[in-house]
C-alpha cells in the first residue's frame, strides 16, 4: 500500500546537543567543512545513506543514540565550538561593513530575485548554471557581509532526476520534496498561522503561497510555495516543477516570483524589522514583474502617476541578462498578457497599455504579438549587465535596437564576469596543501596567490592523484548504479570495477545539453577519438555528464549518441557518461579532472563557470574562446580550441573545430601530461598548473564577483535611488515630467547646420577644430540637451567612426525660430583619417546614462 498523505517529523534534540539543530538549519554547513565533518562523524555510514543531509541525519538517529551523544562530553564540546564559530561568522564585521564605494552609497538591504538557486543537492531547486551562479552569489554575499535577501520559488519536485534506459535514452523522474523535511523554516504570523502571499488570477481567483526561509549563512532566502490550502489543483501545481508546464504556467510562476516576491519581502520586513531593500537585483527576465509590483506600490503609497512610479522603481533596479541568444528569453503572447493583466486584472496604477509598452519589441525584427521579459527588465533597470566581457558585447548587439542611433559601445549594458564560491567547490586536498605550504587554508584571505609557484611539485601532484583516485572510485559506483537502473544484473557488471585508471590523463565535460554546447563534438570522428582513448603510451579518459531539458528531444538524442559510444566494449573503460549531474557529483568531478573541456558554438556561451571550478582545483582548461575564457586565457593557463567563426556550413565548422580539438589533445595536452622527469613528475604540466591557480585564482572567485556588483552596480543604484526618491520622490516626479516633454518634442529636434573651422589645410596633431552647431530644439531649453561633437578615427574605406570621443559644446545663444547655437573646440590628438559629426542627446542631472532614453538626433 502507498500513503496518500505524508509529513516529516523533526527530531527533538537533547539540550546538551540542541545546537545541532541550529547548525543543520543554516546552510553554511554546505560549504563549511568543519561543520559537515561534525555531522559526518556522528555516523559516517548513515551520513552517506542520507546523502549528506544533516536534517535527515538527525531525523534518522534513534533516541538512544541521541542520548548517547548528549552524554559524550567531547562531542558536546565539539557541538558548542561549532555553534560558537557559526555565531561569530553571523555577527562579525566583514568586508561590506568597512567598504567605501566610489559612487553612491552602500544600501542597507538588497533584494536578489532568481527563478532557481543551486546551494546544495539537499535543496534541489536548480537546473543548471543560472541556479548554481545564484547560489554562489548568495554564499559569497554572506562571506562578505553583503545584506542581500534572496527571493525565489519552492518547487515541489525540483527540476528532475535523470536516469538512462537500456538504449541510453534520458528518463525523467520527479521525486516529491517535503519542505518540512528540508532545512527550511515556514514564515508564520504572531499567532502561529502560516503567512500567506496572494496574487490575483483571472476570473477573480487568487494564487496563494506560503513562504519558506532557507538561511544561507548570513543571507535569508525566501521561497514561495503554491502547494497550500486555499488553492485549487491548478494553482497548487504552479510551483510544482522548475521550468515545467506550458507558457501559461510559466507566466503564473513569474507573476508569483516577481509580484509575490515583492510582497514576501514586505512580509519579511514586517515580521523581522529588516530594512526594506533599496536595490532590487533582477537575475534574468523571469523575475521582471517585480518592477510592475513596485510601480503599483508607488502609485498607491505616494499618489504617483505610472510614469513617476516607473522612475522611482527604475532608480534602484539592477538587471542581469544571462543569455546570448533570443531563444533563451521568455516571451509571452500579448493575448495571454491581456488575460492576466487587463481589465479587472490590472494592478492598481498599472494600465495594461503601459505594461505592454514595457515589454514591447519595438526594434527591427521584433514582434508586435509578444511581450518580452528581458526587454521589460532592461527598461525598468537603471543599471544592466552581462556576465562576461564577451557576453556584454553580445548583449549590447542583441539589444541595441532599444537604443536606435547609438553605437553598440554606448548601449548601457556593462559586464561583470561571473565567479565561483571556492569553499563550495575546492576539494579539501587543495586546502590541505595550502595549509601546509602557504600558511593557511584560505589563500584568498591571506593574499598568498603569488607564493603558489613555490609549492613543491610533489605536494601538488600527490594531491591531484588523490583527487583523481577519488573521482575514479565515485565514477565506478555511479556507473554501476546507472547500469543497474538500465536493467543490467550484478553478474554483468564486473567490468565496472576497472573502469578508468587513476594514473591516466582525465578530461571532464559536464553541463546542460542544449545543442549549442555541442556535447557530441568529440564524436565527429569516432575512430580518431578511440585512438586517443586507447593510445598505448599516452591514453586519455573522459568523464561526461549532463541533463537535457525534458522537452528537448534533440538534446536527448545527443545524450543517447554519447551513451551508445561510451557503451562500446572496446572503449567503455576509458569513457563514461554519468546520469543525474548535480552538485554532489560536481564536488568530486571538478577536483578529479586534469583538464576541463568546453566546446560551445562561439559566442553562445554567456560565461560558463565549470572551468573556473576546475581551475581552482588545479585543472587546466581546454576550451573554445567563449564566455570567461575569452577574456582570461593567456596562453599559459590552458589551451584555446581554434574556431571557424563565420562559416555558414555548421557541419563543416564542427568538423574543423573537432579536428583542432583532437590535434590539441594529442600533440599538446597528452604530450605534456606524460612528459615526466626521473621522479615521475610532469614538470611542464606542473608549471602550467601553478600559473593557472596563481593568475586565475583571484579572478574566478565569487567574492570578487559580488564585490564588483556592490561597487559597480549596487552602490551606484542605491545612490540613484536616494537622489530620485528623497523628498517625497521629488526627483522621480521631475524626471518623469522631463522625459515626457522630451519624448513629445524630440521628433522635431534636429541638427540644422554645422560649421567647422580653425584647422590648417594640412592639419597636424595639436591643432583644434572649432565647431559651431545650430540646433532646432522645438521648445526645449538649451540646458535640457547635450550637443556633442563626436570625433575620431574613420574606418578604412568607410565613413564609420570606429575610435571616437565625444566633446560637449557650450550653449551660445537662442533665436526666435526655436533654434540655438552651440560652439566649442575639439583638439586633434591622433594622426590618420580623422572624422567628426554632431549629435544631440537629452540631458538631465538625474539620468544615469546619456543613452538612457534611447533618444539621439544625429546630424
Amino acid at each position: 500500500m502507498k500513503a496518500i498523505r505524508r509529513f516529516s517529523v523533526r527530531t527533538v534534540l537533547p539540550e546538551p546537543i540542541a545546537a545541532l539543530g541550529d547548525l543543520a538549519m543554516n546552510l553554511r554547513w554546505s560549504w563549511h567543512s568543519p561543520t559537515s565533518d561534525l555531522f559526518a562523524g556522528i555516523d559516517p555510514q548513515l551520513w552517506e545513506e542520507v546523502n549528506r543531509d544533516p536534517v535527515r541525519l538527525l531525523s534518522e538517529l534513534a533516541g538512544a543514540r541521541l542520548e548517547e551523544l548528549a552524554g559524550d562530553g567531547d562531542f558536546c564540546a565539539s557541538v558548542d565550538a561549532a555553534k560558537a564559530d557559526l555565531d561569530r561568522y553571523l555577527g562579525a564585521t566583514r568586508w561590506y561593513q568597512e567598504a567605501v564605494p566610489d559612487e553612491g552609497h552602500l544600501p542597507a538591504a538588497i533584494a536578489y530575485f532568481s527563478p532557481e538557486y543551486g546551494i546544495t543537492e539537499v535543496l534541489p531547486q536548480y537546473s543548471g548554471g543560472l541556479g548554481i551562479l545564484a547560489g554562489d552569489h548568495l554564499k559569497a554575499a554572506s562571506d562578505l557581509g553583503v545584506p542581500i535577501v534572496g527571493v525565489g520559488l519552492f518547487y515541489k519536485t525540483g527540476y528532475f532526476k535523470q536516469s538512462l534506459n537500456r538504449e541510453g535514452w534520458q528518463q525523467e523522474t520527479y521525486p516529491v520534496l517535503d519542505p518540512q523535511g528540508l532545512p527550511l523554516h515556514l514564515l508564520r504570523e504572531d499567532d502561529g498561522s502560516p503567512c500567506v502571499v496572494a496574487v490575483a488570477m483571472p476570473g477573480g481567483g487568487q494564487l496563494h503561497a506560503h513562504v519558506w526561509r532557507a538561511q544561507v549563512g548570513r543571507v535569508p532566502l525566501l521561497l514561495l510555495d503554491s502547494d497550500v490550502p486555499g488553492n485549487d489543483d491548478a494553482m497548487r501545481a504552479v510551483t510544482e516543477r522548475l521550468y515545467g508546464g506550458g507558457g501559461e504556467q510559466r507566466l503564473q510562476q513569474e507573476m508569483l516570483l516577481g509580484i509575490g516576491g515583492v510582497r514576501a519581502l514586505r512580509l519579511w520586513s514586517r515580521l523581522t524589522g529588516a530594512p526594506d531593500p533599496e536595490v532590487f537585483h533582477t537575475n534574468e527576465g523571469h523575475a521582471g514583474f517585480l518592477g510592475i509590483e513596485r510601480i503599483s506600490e508607488f502609485t498607491q503609497s505616494a499618489g504617483m502617476t505610472f510614469d513617476e512610479a516607473a522612475e522611482a522603481t527604475r532608480a534602484g533596479t539592477v538587471f542581469t541578462t544571462h543569455t546570448p541568444v533570443p531563444a533563451g528569453i521568455d516571451r509571452f503572447d500579448v493575448e495571454l498578457l491581456e488575460r492576466y493583466f487587463g481589465g479587472s486584472q490590472e494592478l492598481p496604477g498599472v494600465p495594461l497599455e503601459k505594461l505592454r509598452a514595457l515589454g514591447a519589441e519595438t526594434y527591427e525584427g521584433g514582434s508586435d504579438e509578444v511581450f518580452n521579459m528581458a526587454v521589460m527588465g532592461l527598461r525598468l533597470a537603471v543599471r544592466a549587465n552581462g556576465v562576461s566581457q564577451l557576453h556584454g558585447h553580445v548583449s549590447r548587439e542583441m539589444f541595441e535596437g532599444l537604443w536606435p542611433g547609438f553605437d553598440e559601445s554606448e548601449v548601457p549594458i556593462t559586464s561583470i564576469t561571473n565567479g565561483v564560491h571556492a569553499p563550495t567547490w575546492v576539494d579539501d586536498s587543495v586546502y590541505e596543501v595550502a595549509a601546509k605550504h602557504l600558511g593557511g587554508r584560505d589563500v584568498a584571505a591571506a593574499d598568498r596567490w603569488d607564493e603558489i609557484p613555490d609549492v613543491p611539485g610533489e605536494a601538488i601532484w600527490s594531491a591531484k592523484g588523490r583527487m583523481r583516485s577519488a573521482l575514479v572510485d565515485d565514477v565506478r559506483a555511479r556507473l554501476r548504479s546507472s547500469w543497474s537502473k538500465r536493467g543490467a544484473t550484478d553478474a554483468e557488471l564486473g567490468w565496472t570495477d576497472s573502469v578508468l585508471d587513476p594514473d591516466v590523463l582525465t578530461i571532464g565535460f559536464a553541463r546542460r545539453v542544449p545543442t549549442y554546447k555541442r556535447l557530441t563534438l568529440m564524436l565527429r570522428d569516432p575512430e580518431r577519438l578511440k585512438t586517443l582513448l586507447l593510445h598505448p603510451e599516452r591514453p586519455i579518459q573522459l568523464v561526461i555528464a549532463g541533463k537535457s531539458h525534458p522537452a528537448d528531444e534533440t538534446g536527448k538524442q545527443l545524450i543517447q549518441q554519447m551513451v551508445q559510444f561510451a557503451d562500446q566494449h572496446d572503449v567503455r573503460h576509458r569513457i563514461v557518461f554519468l546520469p543525474n549531474y548535480d552538485i554532489a557529483m560536481a564536488r568530486t568531478l571538478y577536483p578529479g579532472c586534469d583538464v576541463w573541456l568546453n566546446n560551445p558554438l562561439r559566442p553562445l556561451e554567456a560565461c560558463g563557470t565549470s572551468g573556473m571550478k576546475a581551475a581552482l582545483n588545479g585543472g587546466l582548461n581546454l576550451s573554445i574562446l567563449d564566455g570567461w575564457w575569452d577574456e582570461w586565457f593567456d596562453g599559459e593557463n590552458g589551451w584555446a580550441i581554434p574556431t571557424a567563426d563565420g562559416l555558414d556550413d555548421e557541419s563543416r565548422r564542427d568538423d574543423i573545430e573537432a579536428a583542432a580539438l583532437y590535434d590539441l589533445i594529442e600533440t599538446e595536452v597528452a604530450a605534456r601530461f606524460y612528459d615526466v622527469d626521473e621522479a615521475g613528475l610532469p614538470q611542464r604540466w606542473l608549471s602550467m598548473l601553478r600559473h593557472t591557480v596563481t593568475t586565475l585564482g583571484p579572478k574566478v572567485l565569487a567574492t570578487r564577483m559580488v564585490r564588483d556588483y556592490v561597487e559597480q552596480l549596487y552602490a551606484p543604484a542605491a545612490g540613484q535611488n536616494a537622489r530620485v526618491n528623497t523628498d517625497d520622490h521629488a526627483g522621480a516626479r521631475l524626471l518623469a515630467d522631463y522625459k515626457a516633454r522630451v519624448r513629445a518634442g524630440w521628433p522635431a529636434v534636429h541638427v540644422d547646420h554645422v560649421e567647422g573651422s580653425g584647422v590648417s589645410d594640412s592639419p597636424v596633431v595639436g591643432e583644434s577644430l572649432r565647431v559651431d552647431a545650430y540646433v532646432a530644439l522645438d521648445g526645449l531649453d538649451p540646458a535640457e540637451v547635450d550637443v556633442q561633437v563626436v570625433a575620431g578615427r574613420v574606418g578604412l574605406g568607410t565613413d564609420d567612426l570606429v575610435d571616437w570621443d565625444a566633446t560637449s559644446l557650450d550653449f551660445v545663444e537662442s533665436y526666435q525660430d526655436g533654434k540655438a547655437k552651440f560652439a566649442g573646440q575639439v583638439p586633434i590628438e591622433r594622426t590618420g583619417q580623422f572624422g567628426w559629426t554632431v549629435r544631440v542627446l537629452p540631458r538631465h542631472e538625474l539620468m544615469a546614462f546619456a543613452a538612457s532614453m534611447g533618444l539621439v538626433a544625429n546630424a
